[in-house]
This record gives structure tokens, C-alpha cells and sequence, in this order.
């Protein structure tokens, strides 16, 4: 099992852009790979629609993004027309790869199979993970969600924003935080450091007297 923080699995696999070695493919970008049960199927192709709109948004962010299915390179590119129709807009090329795992070996090794849900075979499908990696390689979220269930990828972009901006700046982003929101200091920051890295700080009063709710704008 990868942990946070832990230096992801460098695997090699063969994708709709030919084979790849994964930490050559990301480079010294950010990173999204999110698996899918199978091809041709309902909810995954709503997801991979979906990342195809969002695609920009994560090119904004320096973030590559890749999605795994457990069928062959050939089906996948069966199915892109499909996705790219389904995402409204079939004219262009389809803007990242998908990996092929027929054998599940991959999802095996990353612990995202759903024993619940099997296909027509009897076999477990893999499971709806998504894990954000670093430039460095680490792995910084780390989401599993049952096949039955589709994603939130506005809510992806609004973790790497956290997570991004966390990395730059001694802040930590609250419940339900949006960009641009205020942010809380971390309490790792001294009172003597508050002073010159966050100047329009609000301290919020509470019953306990401990000045622990530190804001401030987004820096």
C-alpha cells in the first residue's frame, strides 16, 4: 500500500500514447492518475467527459493527468470517440492517455479493486481511485471510491489547489474552502513569525482562550 508521502510506484505500462515509464511520463510536473472500473461503461465514460472539459484547468495547474481501465489499448481507443462525444467536443484529440491494465496488475499493486463489484466473469472490477502525486514524486492524496460511484473532479482541482498553495505559503486551507478564500496560518508558525508573514491576520475568539484560529487573506 502507498502511504502519503510515500514515493509512488514507478511502474511501466502500455497506454493509448504507446508505452510509458510513469516517472519519465510526469517529469517534474503535478499528477492525477484515477482508475476505472471498464470500457464502454456508463459512469466512467461521464468521469474520463469530464476530465476532457477540465483539461485545461489541470494544464493550468502544471498537473498531468492519466486514467487506468482494465481493458486493452485497442478497446480504449474504440472508446475515446465515445468519451470525447459524450464531453462535447469530438473534433479535437483526446488530451491525455489511458493506461491499459487487462491483467489488473496495476490495480492490484495499488490496492483498487472493489471486491463488491465483478464483471460478467466473476472477476473483481478496479475500484474509482484517484492519487495526486508531486513533482517529487509523492504521493499527496490518495481518494477510493466504490465503482458504483462517480467523482467529483471540480473537488480534485479545488485539493491541488490546497495542496499547492499549502507548499508555497505556512497556511492551511479550512472546511469548504474555495480559492481565494481566506486561509488559517499553520500552528506550526510562531507568534513572532505571524507578525511579519501575515500582517492583516483575525484571531477568532473562543471559549477556550486559545488563540488556535489564525486567518488570513489568501496570500
Amino acid at each position: 500500500m502507498v502511504n502519503l508521502g510515500d514515493v509512488f510506484p514507478n511502474f511501466d505500462a502500455e497506454t493509448t500514447i504507446g508505452p510509458i515509464k510513469f516517472h519519465d511520463w510526469l517529469g517534474d510536473s503535478w499528477g492525477v492518475l484515477f482508475s476505472h472500473p471498464a470500457d464502454f461503461t456508463p459512469v466512467c465514460t461521464t468521469e474520463l467527459a469530464r476530465v476532457v472539459q477540465l483539461h485545461p484547468e489541470f494544464t493550468k495547474r502544471g498537473v498531468k493527468v492519466i486514467a487506468l481501465s482494465c481493458d486493452s489499448v485497442e478497446t480504449h481507443k474504440k472508446w475515446l470517440n465515445d468519451i470525447q462525444v459524450y464531453a462535447g467536443c469530438a473534433s479535437e484529440g483526446f488530451p491525455y492517455p489511458l493506461i491499459a491494465d487487462e491483467d489488473r496488475k496495476l490495480a492490484t499493486t495499488l490496492q483498487m479493486i472493489d471486491p463488491d463489484e465483478r464483471d460478467s466473469d466473476g472477476i473483481p472490477l478496479t475500484a474509482r481511485a484517484v492519487f495526486v502525486i508531486d513533482p517529487k514524486k509523492k504521493m499527496r492524496l490518495s481518494i477510493l471510491y466504490p465503482a458504483t460511484t462517480g467523482r467529483n473532479f471540480d473537488e480534485i482541482l479545488r485539493v491541488i489547489d490546497s495542496l499547492q498553495l499549502c507548499d508555497k505559503h505556512k497556511v492551511a486551507t479550512p472546511v469548504d474552502w474555495k480559492p481565494q478564500e481566506h486561509v488559517m496560518v499553520q500552528p506550526t508558525v510562531s507568534d513572532e513569525e505571524v507578525k511579519t508573514l501575515f500582517p492583516l491576520l483575525t484571531i477568532v475568539a473562543l471559549p477556550s482562550g486559545k488563540n488556535y484560529i489564525r486567518k488570513t487573506p489568501h496570500p
